[in-house]
């Protein structure tokens, strides 16, 4: 048997790539029976009539055929919805991280850079490494705001072929301004891609801007509004940018459920957009108690999550976070990537019982004033 699993790992150390054998899994903890407050998924679910019309579209579904490759329908729904113009594309991927990784492949050249801000979603990292792309970041300060100067200095220096921002940038939940975002634009040697994956809870988008600069590309995702459970996202961009990326796509990669799925929530988007103002306003009030807890510091946030740091002289992040695991509440743990998330905690808005819970929970593990 020690043979046999011997030559395995010989056969592993001469045929995968070395950046591949160092990276660890993206690893998703289990959460049966937890109050889940980790994903930044929404806490809200369907109510009995969209549920109900979303199932008679599911049963008309022939699941014997192959999805439409193209997503037609989708495709045309979504382009109406957005009020695109017909020199701007969409493209749809399984979830953001299909996007992401096409978009890496497409300008992977030898020698070619991506680049970011630190902390930023850590799927661009990972996957640039899963591609051999060489991948390089700047830091953000202790408040998480960005020298946008040394920014460009570092991009200029870099020639990156592809830079993602986050807009809101996850894990810190604020944005960069719009014209610092555009000033990153304009000095780009490249293609600057727009992650707004949290632009339902944020009040500015780049999608519009598409088709000012001919350099930029916006990412969304219907995860964030209550459709994790889909994994679609979606690029938009200039037709000539989406063309040339689209080449990468996979057929089928967008299953005929997905497709139907969210076009009822589509023609239902209402509903998901009173349930996004829902969660600002439950953002406003749980940073609000978050900040009356002792030795806790709240960070300004335009996403579905709030990002605090804990004092030093109180119990560690990892302290509390195992704390209230132990009670069935699940958060992130920030402080294992070290720097700026130093002492941080990443909790998603939930629900206002499932708010209430997790303040309660806080409140027991850290020292009264």
């Amino acid at each position: 048997m020690a043979v046999a699993f011997n030559a395995v790992e010989q056969a592993i150390d001469s045929l995968v790539r070395t950046e591949v054998r160092a990276i660890n899994a993206y690893h998703v903890p289990p959460s049966t029976n937890m109050i889940k407050l980790d994903a930044m998924e929404n806490p809200y679910g369907w109510p009995d009539d969209l549920r109900q019309a979303w199932l008679a579209k599911l049963a008309e579904l022939s699941l014997n055929r192959y999805p439409d490759p193209s997503a037609t329908e989708l495709h045309q729904t979504l382009h109406r919805h957005l009020n695109l113009t017909s020199a701007t594309g969409l493209l749809f991927g399984n979830g953001s991280d299909e996007i992401i990784q096409l978009l890496i492949m497409a300008v992977n050249k030898p020698d070619a850079k991506v680049m970011s801000i630190a902390p930023t979603f850590v799927m661009y990292d990972m996957i640039a490494r899963f591609l051999g792309a060489d991948y390089c970041s700047v830091p953000l300060d202790e408040s998480f705001q960005l020298d946008v100067d040394s920014f460009i200095t570092a991009m200029i220096e870099q020639q990156p072929a592809l830079v993602f921002i986050a807009y809101p940038n996850n894990p810190t939940g604020n944005a960069l301004s719009r014209q610092d975002v555009i000033r990153i634009i304009e000095a780009a040697p490249g293609l600057v891609v727009v992650d707004e994956a949290y632009h339902a809870f944020a009040e500015d988008s780049f999608v519009q801007d598409t088709c000012a600069y001919p350099n930029v590309l916006v990412m969304r995702t219907f995860s964030k509004v209550g459709l994790a459970g889909l994994r679609l996202g979606y690029l938009v961009g200039p037709v000539a940018w989406i063309e040339q990326i689209d080449k990468l796509r996979l057929p089928y990669n967008i299953n005929t459920m997905t497709q139907a799925s969210a076009l009822v929530a589509l023609a239902h988007w209402p509903i998901l957009a009173e349930q996004a103002l829902q969660i600002c306003q439950d953002r406003a009030e749980l940073a609000k108690q978050l900040a009356e807890l002792p030795g806790v510091a709240v960070y300004p946030s335009a996403a579905n999550f709030i990002v605090i740091r804990l004092d030093l002289a109180g119990p560690t992040a990892t302290d509390v976070f195992e704390g209230l695991k132990a009670v069935g509440i699940l958060i992130k743990n920030l402080s294992g990537q070290g720097g700026v998330l130093a002492n941080c905690l990443r909790i998603t808005v939930g629900s206002i019982s499932e708010n209430s819970q997790l303040l309660k929970g806080l409140a027991a593990l850290l020292p009264s004033r």
